[in-house]
């Protein structure tokens, strides 16, 4: 798979498509399965992707903005709920190893969700900009809607995989993982809950992660040993993040849950 950088100032941004980012389940389809991005099988119902085309797609199961933790419920499940997989839909962002440059891959994306007439298999939206100014503004707008952020991908790349520049992601703050490795006991309206995870980022350096964390969390918190992924702002002089902010447990989708 292609795994993005994040982007940079001092890029020319007339270069680039633009798509939201999507907060939501990464999976490519081979031309007969569906599978995460670790690899196991999505469990989805055998309507769902009974009419998807028969050529390798890469893309994004998702149900709508802030809604992941509803969508994590749905995919998850081995046998699955098809009132809850009718809100799911499957967007296209990528064709893997198809010829041509993006715009040509953009152009075949919009052509096969057409020809297919699958209405949850869509092709994500792509835009170009002209300035700085106009990415910053489709940012705000995403941004206030409820959106993460942008994905910048090269009109002229060929298609990669691994971590390459050609595709950027943009967000006004930044994304994360530690391991949990201590709770700190709450105090006042939190008295008896967890008041912090104590988290340790992959360079060893600790800290407290207790923003974010819902009323369930801090009553049965995740134990130690467990991914989080967690925002911020910026690393502080001393390596640490700045107001981090927990956002979900890692989930690598390897497999599927009851």
């Amino acid at each position: 798979m292609l795994l993005a950088e994040t982007y940079a100032a001092d890029i020319d941004v007339t270069q680039y498509w633009v798509s939201e980012k999507l907060d939501g389940v990464r999976a490519q389809w081979d031309g007969d399965t569906l599978r995460f991005r670790g690899g196991g099988i999505v469990p989805a119902p055998v309507w769902f992707t009974r009419n998807f085309p028969a050529v390798p797609l890469d893309g994004e199961l998702w149900i709508g903005r802030d809604r992941f933790d509803a969508l994590s419920g749905t995919v998850r499940k081995i046998e699955p709920v098809d009132a809850d997989w009718r809100q799911v839909r499957y967007l296209i962002f990528e064709l893997p190893g198809a010829a041509g440059d993006f715009s040509a891959r953009v152009r075949q994306m919009r052509a096969i969700a057409a020809e297919a007439k699958v209405p949850w298999l869509q092709a994500v939206g792509q835009t170009r900009v002209t300035s700085h100014a106009a990415l910053t503004k489709q940012l705000d707008a995403v941004i206030r809607a409820g959106g993460e952020g942008l994905m910048l991908h090269r009109a002229d790349a060929p298609y990669l995989t691994g971590r390459s520049d050609v595709l950027l992601k943009l967000k006004p703050w930044q994304d994360a993982e530690a391991v949990v490795v201590g709770h700190t006991p709450g105090k006042g309206k939190y008295q008896g809950m967890t008041g912090a995870l104590q988290m340790e980022m992959p360079d060893g350096k600790r800290f407290g992660l207790g923003s974010g964390l819902s009323d369930a969390i801090r009553r049965q918190p995740p134990p130690i040993g467990t991914r989080i992924t967690y925002r911020y702002q910026h690393l502080t002089k001393n390596g640490l993040p700045r107001f981090p902010r927990y956002l979900r447990v890692r989930e690598d989708f390897g497999g599927a849950a009851q």
